[in-house]
């Protein structure tokens, strides 16, 4: 969140939140040592914030006050998601690109490493012969491939709910962090349990709400905001995927190693990103 106002802790400003609050405008306010904070997520334009507080402190009637929503407004809310909204694009460009899985030669430049079927055999060369011929982006790209709809449809409605909000809230750098280190070392730790034969946004998933779970209950001034029951139901349906239950019933075969990698990459990123924020 960005903030706005800071004030003595002895002003009342609740007339001033009040007015925020009639006309949904998000926002938050701290106390910090002998000071008031009156923050706001960085979708909504500060400076205007600022402008109104100083007509609130003029006495400037402002029960009247009309809020427009513009299309400069709509513009700074897709601004400030528009990584959660490349993720999605690109998953979802990926998967039609690879045909659910159908397409093996596109499928080829997507996973961890090159292969080639033969038979009833995958074969594929070592991680370190793959990177030394400068194919990096093998790293992150599995993450992008699905291989049916109800895959994609539950992976892309969490990146969205959960990604958008961290990146509202915390901004773009803290989501391409949670990306970057989940998909990396989930895709890494799912190759070396069952080969190249993988994708999805689950192991990004697991960490997105992991890191909202434990970020809320370590921070009081910004939250996510996510229901912290939500932590329950993943932990949940990570022990079902490892009981091997969800591939009993038909879903195919689950990347539990990759979703619980991603989950503790979550945990681990949020000391890191706090301490940086606090930087």
């Amino acid at each position: 969140m960005v903030e706005v106002i800071r004030v003595p802790l002895s002003q009342d400003l609740s007339g001033f939140t009040a007015i925020l609050w009639q006309h949904k405008i998000p926002h938050r306010v701290l106390e910090q040592d002998d000071e008031q904070l009156v923050l706001v997520p960085h979708n909504v334009n500060a400076e205007q914030i600022a402008q109104l507080f100083d007509m609130w402190q003029q006495g400037v009637d402002l029960s009247g006050l009309k809020v427009r929503q513009s299309s400069a407004n709509t513009s700074a809310s897709i601004k400030s998601i528009w990584l959660t909204l490349l993720l999605i694009g690109l998953s979802a460009g990926v998967t039609l690109l690879i045909a659910l899985g159908e397409n093996i030669q596109m499928m080829r430049w997507f996973t961890l490493v090159d292969f080639r079927v033969q038979g009833q055999q995958v074969f594929f060369p070592s991680l370190l012969d793959s990177f030394k011929s400068g194919q990096v982006w093998r790293l992150v790209t599995p993450a992008f491939m699905h291989f049916n709809f109800p895959h994609i449809i539950f992976n892309l409605l969490w990146v969205w709910v959960a990604g958008r909000r961290i990146e509202m809230m915390l901004g773009w750098p803290s989501l391409l962090a949670l990306f970057i280190v989940s998909a990396v070392a989930s895709n890494l730790a799912q190759f070396w349990v069952s080969g190249p034969m993988f994708g999805g946004m689950s192991g990004f998933v697991f960490a997105l709400l992991g890191f909202a779970w434990l970020w809320d209950r370590r921070n009081s001034s910004v939250k996510i905001g996510l229901p912290p029951a939500l932590m329950g139901f993943m932990l949940f349906w990570l022990a079902l995927g490892f009981t091997g239950v969800l591939e009993s019933v038909g879903m195919g075969a689950i990347a539990n190693t990759a979703h619980l990698i991603g989950l503790i990459s979550g945990l681990l990123l949020v000391p890191l990103v706090g301490l940086v924020r606090r930087r």
